[in-house]
C-alpha cells in the first residue's frame, strides 16, 4: 500500500469521526425543532418520534408569538439593543486599538497595560458598583444602559489592536504627506484593511449579547423593556408543562444565532486568516 493510499484512508476516517460526532452534537437540536412542530402528547413518545406524526407547526408558533405571551415584543428589544451594542462596541474598540497601535503619545504602552489589566477583574465583582453609578445617573432600568454595559470592550481592543499592528506604517506615512489626518487615514486606509477582522469581533459581540441573561437580570425591571433571555425564563415558568410551546420559543430565540453565523461565517475565516498571514 503507498503513502498516497495510507494518507486517504486516514483522511477517510477522520471525515467519519468527525460527522459522527457533529451528529452526536446535532441531535439535541434536531430533537428540539422535532419538538416544536408535535402536539404536547408525542413530545416524551419512546422511541423518539424525530419525524412528528401529527405537524402543529403553526399552531405552536402562533402562540409563540401572539399569545398570551407575546415574543415579538420581547425579540424586538433584544434585536435593537444586540445591534446598537455590536454597532458601538465595534466601533470604539476598532477606534481604540488604531489609538493604542497607530499613535504615539505619552504612557502609551502603560495606559494600553492599565486597560488590559482591568480585563483580569471579574465582571460580577463590579456589578454593585455599576448597579449603585447607572442607577444615580438615570441608566437604570433602561436599554440605554444595557448598551452601554457591553460597548467598551477590553477583548475587542486587545483582539483589534493585534490586527492594527499588522498594518505597515508606510501607508500612514504616505497618508500624512497627502495632508490626511488620523480620522481620515482611520476610516480610508486602516479600517479597510482590518475590516475581516472586525467583521469577526462584531459577530462575536453579537453572540455575547443575543445570550446576556446576566445584565439584563440586574439592570432591567419592566417586563415591557426585558430581552429574550428573561423572556424565555417566564415563559418558561408560565408554561412549564407544556413542553411544545418551551421548544418552539427555544427555536425562535437561536434561529437569529444561527443567521448571524451562516451569513458571517466567511468573514470569520477571513478574519483568522488574516490574522494567521499576520503572526
Amino acid at each position: 500500500m503507498t503513502v498516497k493510499n495510507i494518507e486517504r484512508i486516514r483522511r477517510g476516517v477522520i471525515t467519519v469521526l468527525m460527522f459522527a460526532v457533529s451528529v452526536m452534537f446535532l441531535l439535541p437540536f434536531i430533537w428540539m425543532l422535532s419538538a416544536s412542530f408535535k402536539i404536547e402528547a408525542d413530545v416524551f413518545t419512546y422511541p423518539i418520534q424525530w419525524i412528528p406524526t401529527k405537524w402543529h407547526i403553526i399552531e405552536n408558533y402562533k402562540e409563540v408569538w401572539v399569545g398570551k405571551f407575546p415574543f415579538y415584543k420581547y425579540y424586538w428589544n433584544t434585536v435593537k439593543v444586540t445591534v446598537l451594542t455590536t454597532a458601538t462596541s465595534a466601533c470604539v474598540s476598532a477606534l481604540a486599538a488604531y489609538g493604542f497601535s497607530k499613535i504615539n503619545f505619552a504612557a502609551s504602552k502603560y495606559l494600553f497595560l492599565i486597560v488590559l489589566a482591568t480585563y483580569m477583574i471579574p465582571h460580577q465583582a463590579i456589578l454593585v458598583p455599576q448597579f449603585i453609578l447607572y442607577r444615580s445617573i438615570g441608566f437604570f432600568d433602561s436599554h440605554l444602559g444595557l448598551i452601554f454595559l457591553s460597548s467598551f470592550s477590553v477583548l475587542g481592543t486587545f483582539m483589534l489592536r493585534q490586527f492594527f499592528m499588522g498594518v505597515h506604517n508606510e501607508y500612514m506615512e504616505s497618508a500624512k504627506i497627502d495632508g490626511a489626518g488620523h480620522w481620515r487615514i482611520f476610516w480610508k486606509i486602516a479600517f479597510p484593511l482590518v475590516r475581516p477582522a472586525v467583521a469577526t469581533y462584531a459577530i462575536l459581540r453579537f453572540i455575547w449579547t443575543w445570550n446576556d441573561y446576566q445584565n439584563p437580570l440586574i439592570f432591567l425591571r419592566t417586563d415591557n423593556l426585558y430581552t429574550i433571555q428573561l423572556a424565555m425564563q417566564k415563559f418558561t415558568t408560565i408554561n412549564g408543562e407544556f413542553y411544545s410551546l418551551i421548544m418552539a420559543a427555544a427555536v425562535s430565540a437561536i434561529l437569529p444565532l444561527l443567521l448571524v453565523f451562516i451569513v458571517g461565517q466567511k468573514s470569520v475565516i477571513e478574519g483568522i486568516a488574516l490574522g494567521g498571514v499576520k503572526g
